[in-house]
């Protein structure tokens, strides 16, 4: 009896050290936010089997150009089906022949069919490399977003809970002063109508701290109900980049952007194969036979291992009529190839107007964070006179309940304006296709390799751009000494 006693005390401790370990909060930061992602979430790894689906398709695409043997055996036996007079004797003829062979055959020329093809496999490999790589920029900012989002919750939940704390002491201050005469029954009603609506807002705002925590959870792979305790911070540290830089990164970096470019690469070797349906198919080919056979009751070994023959030649083959099929193709593949140019054109204009609207909405953030410093220390100072006033009797309770609501609304727009801050760098990093590294592998996807003439076109449009900027400032100087020597 005593034993049991003993285990089953054992047990339950047990049981209860586990339940306090497992509600033990679990501390991360962005970093460790970011590496759960990549660990468990599906998108990164779908990324990456897409990739090795592209590359062997370009791979098969490359091979089509090398030597192709093929082998092939046949086994006939047949006869007459009555017995047939010949050479002096009745016979069904009854024989069965064996051959096998082997051919090698090389593709000399296709009129384009191949290499139209081999530029389409490496634009769609490029793409699938630009894919990778966007999957890893989305899951970046799609866990950061996450992780922002739960200190903006956070931030917002202490916020009210200080609320809550602050027109608590108000109202018993408030129901001291009613219980002895110095104060109206309005005032303490007020105060408890005050009160009642922070308390609500404190339900709210601890609800939507839940609700973060859990899609982060999601997101980074642990059970939806896992305390989380969170060691960064939103701040308010300056963006590095300025706008003309983030334009002109984004055009060569963006992974959308560069996929829209090899989509058009892709559908011009589409042309390309479509246009040799034109032209002549040649190839060489050598070739080796060996044939026997047997008659009657006669063994004949391994199948086809007696009579030898060989033969090595070139085989062409031209589409001389058909109807208008190839052309039909052709102009399928054209009309493919100017919509993907669109597309790409469409595509850099979305890319540019969005880095544009992200860098706006950053600096917008920023000067609000300013004024938004301003606002609480002016609110909290407009608070405590109010107070005292009103400890001091001089002063009204709905100036102290006033000033306490503007007090709360300036941090809650404080806050606001930090996540949003820091909400826009995150997005404009994503924007402008800064490459992010993923923490499971050793090297980062490589930049976008451009041809010499894309680098001289890139080229040509930052020094129309800095001309333009040029021109610009030297308009605006000549324009400030107008109005000086007016003055």
């Amino acid at each position: 009896m005593k034993k049991r006693l003993i285990l089953a005390t054992l047990l339950m401790g047990t049981i209860f050290s586990q339940s306090v370990l497992a509600a033990e909060p679990v501390e991360l930061n962005i970093e460790d936010a970011v590496y759960r992602a990549f660990s468990t979430n599906a998108s990164v790894k779908i990324a990456g089997y897409n990739l090795d689906a592209a590359r062997a398709e370009m791979n098969a695409a490359r091979m089509e150009r090398g030597i192709t043997i093929s082998g092939n055996h046949s086994t006939n036996r047949g006869g007459y089906k009555h017995d047939q007079y010949i050479g002096g004797v009745y016979t069904k003829r009854l024989n069965t022949t064996h051959s096998n062979g082997l051919t090698v055959s090389l593709p000399i020329y296709t009129g384009g069919a191949l290499s139209g093809n081999m530029i389409a496999k490496k634009a769609g490999y490029q793409q699938a490399l630009m894919g990778k790589q966007k999957a890893y920029n989305d899951m970046h900012y799609t866990v950061t977003e996450a992780y922002y989002d739960c200190l903006l919750a956070q931030d917002l939940e202490k916020v009210a809970q200080e609320s809550v704390k602050t027109l608590s002491e108000h109202l018993k201050h408030v129901s001291d002063s009613y219980d002895v005469g110095v104060v109206a029954k309005v005032d303490v009603l007020r105060s408890e109508v005050e009160l009642a609506d922070a308390e609500q807002n404190l339900i709210k705002a601890e609800n939507g701290r839940k609700v973060s925590m859990h899609s982060l959870n999601k997101i980074i792979g642990l059970p939806l109900d896992t305390e989380l305790k969170l060691t960064d911070a939103l701040k308010n540290t300056p963006y590095e980049y300025e706008l003309d830089y983030c334009l002109d990164y984004a055009v060569v970096n963006r992974p959308d952007l560069e996929q829209a470019r090899q989509g058009f690469r892709a559908a011009k070797g589409g042309v390309r194969a479509a246009r040799s349906g034109y032209m002549p198919q040649i190839s060489i080919h050598a070739s080796k036979e060996w044939t026997n056979g047997s008659t009657g009751e006669e063994k004949s070994g391994w199948p086809g291992n007696k009579d030898q023959t060989w033969g090595i030649g070139v085989t062409a083959n031209w589409n001389i009529f058909d109807s208008g099929v190839t052309l039909s193709k052709i102009h399928a593949a054209e009309a493919k190839a100017r919509a993907a140019k669109e597309t790409w054109r469409d595509t850099k204009e979305s890319v540019l107007l969005d880095v544009r609207n992200i860098y706006y909405g950053m600096t917008e953030a920023q000067q609000r964070i300013h004024t938004a410093e301003i606002t609480v220390a002016k609110a909290q100072e407009d608070y405590d006179i109010a107070k005292l006033r009103y400890e001091n009797g001089v002063g009204t309770n709905t100036d102290v309940l006033d000033a306490q609501v503007a007090l709360t609304q300036a941090k809650t727009n404080h806050i606001q304006a930090c996540y949003d801050f820091n909400m826009n760098k995150i997005a404009l990093d994503n924007a402008i296709g800064i490459p992010f590294k993923s923490p499971l592998e050793k090297e980062t996807i490589v930049e976008v390799k451009l041809t010499e003439n894309e680098k001289e076109a890139l080229k040509a449009e930052k020094k129309a751009a800095k001309e333009a900027e040029k021109l610009a400032k030297e308009r605006k100087k000549a324009e400030a000494k107008i109005e000086k020597a007016d003055e």
